[in-house]
């Protein structure tokens, strides 16, 4: 059972909106916002118990940030639809009681944050991330931290752009020397091509490993012999879709729903939930998957994966960094520039890949099963510390 479940109409379009605090920890939750045409009560549902998993993980005792518990908000709009902004200023307006005591949120699929910060500036409010502000002895000095990591930028792009990939990317890159891939040419597809998939398919491709295929709301751009991953990065728009007209003469056009078909050896499901099922999970060729986004595979696709002896890196461990970087960044465990954020993505992201496999080897058992036990003990011992 959930801490809270509200479901609001919108008065204007009559638009649903959700809600769901899965749990509080010191009296907090954390979680972003979705917009998506078709949003359900049941995703965000999914996705707030996903949230609550993926706060508990990475609890370090050495730490200054404490994990809260997990939350997420959910519109069912489109956000290219004229009304989206409207409809988001009122969902904000409604929730504003909750977001200035126990919701901490930030951008999640359709959702950009600066929109976020205007929208919610429009209501009345400081930051969308009020809730952990509250725990802070100066609020506005922690904020100050977060918005100088905000205003970093990597090559173009800004680092919080990057963070949620990059830790996405080490993940990948820690299962794939697990598996042996990387000294077999493995290659990169990529379905998704936002802040998190752009930024995988970035620091994959620095890895050395051909990202062969990017899927975004336009189709499917791919090169058996790699792409040219910085030169589609800064011709997107704002919703995530590369400018067709930056594609190299090699680069071939495939449609959207073909993004399976990709050879290559290492999968990364980065833009919606439940695309990864039982009816097309056999047109996976991947020897490893990557959850980018948040529950991309059902749990029939995921057995059916493991059956053949797929692994999968679970949403709640490989995609943990953004959410974990706004927080460390608040509570002073990093500095606000790129090396502190990536050394610390990159330490806790490999370790906590390294000890889930280690888990699932020994043990017997598939990796998401290791990483339910990993967060259950953790949220164990932040109870027992924190009650």
């Amino acid at each position: 059972m959930s801490f809270l479940e509200i479901v609001w109409t919108d008065e204007v379009t009559g638009k649903r909106g959700y809600l769901i605090l899965d749990r509080l920890v010191r009296g907090a939750a954390s979680g972003g916002l979705r917009m998506r045409e078709g949003c359900t009560l049941d995703e965000v549902r999914d996705l707030a118990r996903g949230m609550t998993l993926k706060e508990a993980v990475v609890y370090s005792p050495g730490d200054t940030y404490v994990p809260f518990g997990g939350g997420k908000g959910g519109i069912d709009c489109s956000p290219y639809d004229p009304e989206a902004r409207g409809v988001m200023r009122r969902y904000l307006a409604a929730m504003k009681p909750l977001l200035e005591t126990y919701w901490s949120t930030g951008e999640d699929f359709g959702v950009r944050q600066d929109v976020l910060d205007e929208v919610a500036a429009e209501v009345g409010l400081r930051s969308t991330i009020e809730a952990a502000l509250r725990l802070l002895p100066d609020p506005e000095a922690a904020l100050a931290l977060v918005k100088a990591g905000f205003a970093v930028e990597v090559d173009g792009v800004g680092l919080a752009d990057q963070v949620g990939g990059y830790g996405v990317a080490e993940a990948a890159l820690a299962a794939a020397e697990r598996l042996g891939l990387l000294g077999a040419g493995a290659r990169a597809m990529v379905q998704g091509f936002g802040s998190m998939g752009g930024a995988t398919a970035r620091y994959l491709a620095r890895a050395g490993v051909p990202v062969v295929g990017v899927c975004d709301a336009q189709g499917v751009v791919h090169n058996p012999d790699g792409l040219d991953v910085e030169r589609l990065l800064l011709s997107r728009d704002a919703y995530g879709c590369a400018d067709r007209a930056a594609l190299r003469p090699t680069d071939v056009r495939l449609p959207r729903e073909e993004w399976l078909t990709v050879e290559a050896e290492i999968l990364v499901p980065a833009a919606m939930s439940y695309v990864i099922t039982e009816s097309n999970v056999v047109g996976v060729r991947a020897r490893l998957v990557v959850e980018a986004a948040n529950v991309p595979t059902t749990p029939a696709a995921e057995a059916a994966l493991a059956a053949r002896g797929v692994t999968v890196v679970p949403d709640f461990v490989a995609n943990v960094a953004t959410n974990a970087w706004w927080w460390w960044t608040l509570f002073g465990d990093i500095e606000p520039t790129a090396q502190a954020s990536f050394a610390k993505i990159s330490t806790v992201l490999r370790g906590l890949v390294a000890e889930m496999l280690d888990r699932a080897g020994s043990a017997g058992v598939t990796p998401r099963t290791a990483a339910l036990a990993m967060s259950a003990e953790r949220a164990e011992a932040v109870a027992a510390r924190f009650g």
